[in-house]
C-alpha cells in the first residue's frame, strides 16, 4: 500500500474511537442536565439510569413536562457517534470484505442505519428507530460473517452477544413484555456494541499497518 494512503487510513481509523469517547462524555454530561421524569416515575428529578431511555435526553421536555436543557448536548452526541461509526463500517468493509455483495451490505447498512439513528430525536422517532434497527441487524450480521472467517475468536463471541442483545431489545420494544427492563438493557447493549467496535477498530488498525 502507498505510504501516503496508509497514513490517511490510519488517521481515519482514529476517528471512530475519538467519536465514541466524545459520545460517552456528552452522554454523561447530558444525563446530569436532564430535567427529570422516567417510565417508572413521571415526577422524578434527574436522569434515572435504570428507568430512562437514551432518547429521553433528546426530548424537548423531560418526561416530567419540564424544559430539557440536555437536548442539544444529547443530539450532538448522537450525531457524532453515528458519523464516527459510519466511517468505521465503511473502512471495515473496505479492508475485510472481499465479497462484493457483503461489501455493499456493510456500506449500505452502515450508512442507512446511522443516518436513520441521527434523526430519532425528531417527531419520526418510531419510524427512524425501525429503519435503523432493520438495517442495523443486517449490518451486525455482515460484520459477524467477516469476523467468523477470521481467527478472532473473542470477537466472534462478542458479535454473537451483541446480536443477541440487539434482537432482545427489539423483541421487548415491540412485544412490550418486560418493558420495565428495556432502559437498562438498552444501556448494556450500547456498552457491549461500543466495546466490540473499539476492539474491532483496533484489529482493523493492525491490519492496515501490516498491509
Amino acid at each position: 500500500m502507498d505510504a501516503n494512503r496508509k497514513h490517511i487510513e490510519l488517521i481515519m481509523n482514529r476517528i471512530p474511537i475519538l467519536g465514541i469517547l466524545c459520545f460517552i462524555s456528552l452522554f454523561i454530561w447530558s444525563s446530569m442536565l436532564y430535567s427529570g421524569g422516567s417510565q417508572a416515575n413521571l415526577n422524578s428529578e434527574g436522569f434515572d439510569w435504570m428507568n430512562n431511555y437514551w432518547c429521553n435526553l433528546m426530548g424537548k421536555k423531560g418526561m416530567n413536562g419540564k424544559f430539557n436543557p440536555a437536548r442539544p448536548y444529547a443530539i450532538t452526541a448522537m450525531i457524532i457517534l453515528c458519523m464516527s461509526l459510519m466511517l468505521f463500517f465503511i473502512q471495515f468493509a473496505k479492508v475485510y470484505s472481499e465479497n462484493r455483495f457483503w461489501k455493499r451490505v456493510l456500506n449500505l447498512g452502515g450508512i442507512l442505519s446511522m443516518l436513520s439513528a441521527c434523526f430519532i430525536f425528531t417527531d419520526y422517532h418510531d419510524l427512524m428507530t425501525i429503519i435503523s434497527s432493520f438495517f442495523g441487524v443486517f449490518l451486525v450480521i455482515g460484520i459477524i460473517k467477516e469476523v467468523y472467517q477470521s481467527e478472532l475468536l473473542n470477537y466472534k463471541i462478542g458479535g454473537g452477544i451483541c446480536l443477541f442483545l440487539l434482537l432482545l431489545n427489539n423483541c421487548i420494544y415491540y412485544s412490550l413484555q418486560f418493558i420495565e427492563w428495556l432502559p437498562f438493557i438498552q444501556k448494556v447493549t450500547f456498552l457491549a456494541v461500543l466495546i466490540w467496535i473499539i476492539g474491532l477498530n483496533y484489529e482493523l488498525r493492525k491490519t492496515i499497518k501490516a498491509r
